[in-house]
């Protein structure tokens, strides 16, 4: 199988790591696997991630200095994805139900990769808290500190490919209003405005996440 490059400078992301002395990376919050992936993610899941009784939690480990570990462990109903839509890590495993059973499918592979971490930096603010006891029992003598500050700043730096994208973003979303703005006059109210600006922008092939408006006496800027 050819080996695929890793969508992101690994050897930014190394430094970053050495600079806070982190063995192993965890990341579960699904913009940063995401963007760790090269743009993957799973369809099933991509507005509501309830599963039962528990979440879906993807889950991307990277050790230090070595891309060629890497791992992805995702859930059970992806490998039909994953199959259509391979991924750049070495080993890919879609195998999990729920987000304390996929932290439990991931400890082999943190295990193989080092068996005494020192430090571990997991994504704190999108780890629950049944995933969390999951690997502190894994390992307890180790430090999970927070991965945030090592993500942002390798994010921080934008490839020419990620600028030219926010451009062509950006320039979508302003044509969107533009053209909402000529096709509607008084009398329509912000809700139908926002309706409207949501169709234009998937019409172009952006994803629509919210609108905020200021239009008549209000300075409200929720839909109404």
């Amino acid at each position: 199988m050819q080996e695929r490059k890793a969508p992101f400078e690994t050897k930014l992301l190394d430094r970053l790591m050495d600079q806070g002395d982190v063995d192993l990376l965890i990341a579960t919050s699904k913009p940063n696997v995401r963007y760790l992936l090269g743009g993957y993610r799973f369809h099933f899941y991509e507005h509501a991630d309830a599963i039962g009784q528990s979440r879906y939690l993807p889950i991307f480990l990277y050790p230090r200095g070595r891309p060629d570990r890497a791992v992805y462990v995702g859930h059970r109903m992806e490998t039909a994805q994953l199959e259509v839509q391979p991924i750049w890590t070495p080993t890919v495993r879609a195998v999990s139900a729920g987000s304390a059973d996929a932290m439990r499918r991931a400890i082999p592979f943190m295990e193989q990769i080092d068996r005494h971490p020192a430090r571990i930096a997991a994504e704190l603010a999108f780890l629950p808290a049944d995933a969390m006891r999951v690997l502190r029992e894994a390992f307890p003598e180790a430090d999970i500190t927070d991965a945030l500050p090592t993500l942002e700043r390798l994010r921080a730096r934008k490839s020419e490919v990620e600028i030219n994208k926010l451009r062509t973003a950006s320039e979508q979303v302003i044509d969107a209003m533009l053209t909402v703005i000529a096709r509607h006059g008084p009398g329509t109210t912000k809700r139908d405005l926002v309706e409207a600006l949501r169709r234009e922008e998937t019409g172009r092939g952006l994803e629509f996440d919210y609108c905020l408006i200021t239009a008549g006496t209000s300075l409200n800027r929720a839909p109404s």
